[in-house]
C-alpha cells in the first residue's frame, strides 16, 4: 500500500516526467540502446537550464522579486491599477527568469495582496491573467522559457533571427492583458504589508553577475562548461542549501524526451509520418501537439523532423495557451490557486479555458500572418 501511495504521489506531482519516462522506455524495444543514444542528449541545453534555474533561485533567496512587488504595490492604489501591476509583473519578469519562476513568485503575492485588501472576489481573474501573462511574456526572449532555450540552441539561432520572429507578438499580448486587467470598476484600496522584505544586496550582486554570465553563455560568448563550473562553485561556497531546490525533474524530463525523440527519428515510418505532418503546417501541428503533451516536450519531439524553426518556435509558444497541460507553468498556477482559502476549482478552470481560447483565437492567426 505504501508503494502504491508513493507511486500515486509521484504521478500527481511529476505527471509530465512520468509520461516522458514512459515514452522513452516504450521506444527502446524498437531502437535498442546503443552508442548513438549518447548523441541524443544536448548537454549545452541541460547545463544552461540548470544554471538559469540555480541563479534565479539565488536571486529569489535575496528577496529581489518580493521587494520589487512590495515597492510597486504598497500604499493607496486604484483596484484596476493594482490588478494591472499584479498581471504585468509576471509578464515582464518572465522574460528574464522564466514563466515558471514568475508564477511561483507572483501568484502567492497576488493571493496575499487581494486577501489583505478584502478583494478575494478578484482572485480567479487575477491568477488566470497572471498565468497568461507569464506564458506570453516568456516567449519574447531565449531565456524566457525552456522551449525557447532549447530551440535557440538546437537550431543555433542568432539574436537577429530569434527576436524578429517572436517580438511582434508581444505588443498585442501586452495590450490584450492590460485591457483585461483594467476592465473593472473604479475603486480604491489601501495595501500595507505586515513585514517589509529585506534585500540582500551583497548576495544579489553575486547572482546578478552569474545571471549576466548565463546570458553571455546563451548567446555563445561564454562556454557553457565554464558557466556551469562557476555556478556550481558559487552554490557550494555561498548557498549549498539551494542545490536540492533546483528543478531536477525538468532536467530529467528533457533527458527522457531526448531519448524518445531520438528513437522516433530512427524509426523510418514514424519519421516519414511526422515529417509529412509538419510539412503541412509546422505552426498548427506544434500548437496542437502542445495541447496534448505540453509545449516543452512538443518542441523537443518535433525539432528533429523539421527545419522550419520559425513555425515551430511560434507554434509551441502560442500553443502554451489552451489546455491546462499546454504549458507546465499553467499547472503551477492551478496548484497555487487551489491552496488559497476559498479556492473553487470549477470556476477557475472555466475562466482559465475561456481566457486561453480567446488568447489562441487572437494570437494564432497573427502568428500565421507573420510566418
Amino acid at each position: 500500500m505504501r508503494l502504491i501511495s508513493r507511486a500515486t504521489a509521484l504521478l500527481r506531482g511529476e505527471a509530465v516526467l512520468c509520461i516522458a519516462a514512459l515514452c522513452a522506455v516504450c521506444s527502446m524495444p524498437f531502437v535498442p540502446p546503443d552508442r548513438e543514444y549518447l548523441g541524443y542528449f544536448d548537454l549545452r541545453v541541460l547545463c544552461l537550464l540548470f544554471c538559469l534555474m540555480a541563479v534565479v533561485l539565488g536571486m529569489q533567496q535575496c528577496g529581489l522579486f518580493a521587494a520589487l512587488a512590495q515597492r510597486l504595490l504598497s500604499g493607496r492604489r486604484q483596484v484596476r491599477l493594482l490588478l494591472l501591476v499584479l498581471v504585468l509583473l509576471p509578464f515582464f519578469c518572465s522574460m528574464l527568469v522564466t514563466n515558471d519562476v514568475s508564477l511561483i513568485t507572483f501568484v502567492p503575492f497576488a493571493i496575499l495582496v487581494l486577501g489583505l485588501t478584502g478583494r478575494r472576489d478578484l482572485l480567479i481573474r487575477t491568477v488566470v491573467l497572471q498565468t497568461l501573462a507569464a506564458n506570453l511574456g516568456s516567449m519574447a526572449t531565449p531565456v524566457g522559457n525552456p522551449q525557447n532555450l532549447f530551440l535557440y540552441a538546437c537550431y543555433r539561432l542568432t539574436p537577429g533571427q530569434f527576436f524578429p520572429a517572436v517580438l511582434p507578438l508581444a505588443p498585442t499580448s501586452l495590450l490584450a492583458l492590460s485591457a483585461a486587467a483594467l476592465w473593472t470598476r473604479r475603486e480604491t484600496v489601501e495595501v500595507h504589508f505586515r513585514e517589509q522584505v529585506r534585500l540582500d544586496r551583497a548576495g544579489l550582486r553575486l547572482w546578478a553577475g552569474l545571471f549576466a554570465c548565463c546570458l553571455l553563455s546563451v548567446f555563445r560568448v561564454l562556454h557553457y562548461g565554464l558557466l556551469t563550473a562557476a555556478v556550481l562553485l558559487c552554490m557550494a561556497a555561498f548557498a549549498p542549501q539551494l542545490l536540492p531546490k533546483v528543478d531536477y525533474s525538468l532536467l530529467l524530463t528533457f533527458a527522457c524526451f531526448f531519448v524518445f525523440a531520438g528513437n522516433l527519428g530512427r524509426i523510418g515510418p514514424v519519421r516519414e509520418a511526422l515529417t509529412a505532418l509538419l510539412s503541412q503546417s509546422t505552426l498548427i501541428s506544434s500548437a496542437l501537439a502542445s495541447q496534448v503533451i505540453s509545449n516543452v516536450p512538443a518542441a523537443v519531439l518535433l525539432s528533429g523532423f523539421t527545419g522550419d524553426w520559425r513555425g515551430l518556435l511560434m507554434g509551441v509558444n502560442v500553443g502554451g495557451l489552451g489546455t491546462p497541460i499546454a504549458s507546465l507553468a499553467s499547472l503551477i498556477s492551478l496548484r497555487l490557486y487551489l491552496r488559497a482559502e476559498g479556492a473553487r476549482a470549477l470556476p477557475f478552470l472555466t475562466a482559465f479555458t475561456l481566457a486561453n481560447l480567446a488568447g489562441l483565437a487572437l494570437l494564432l492567426p497573427l502568428a500565421a500572418r507573420l510566418l
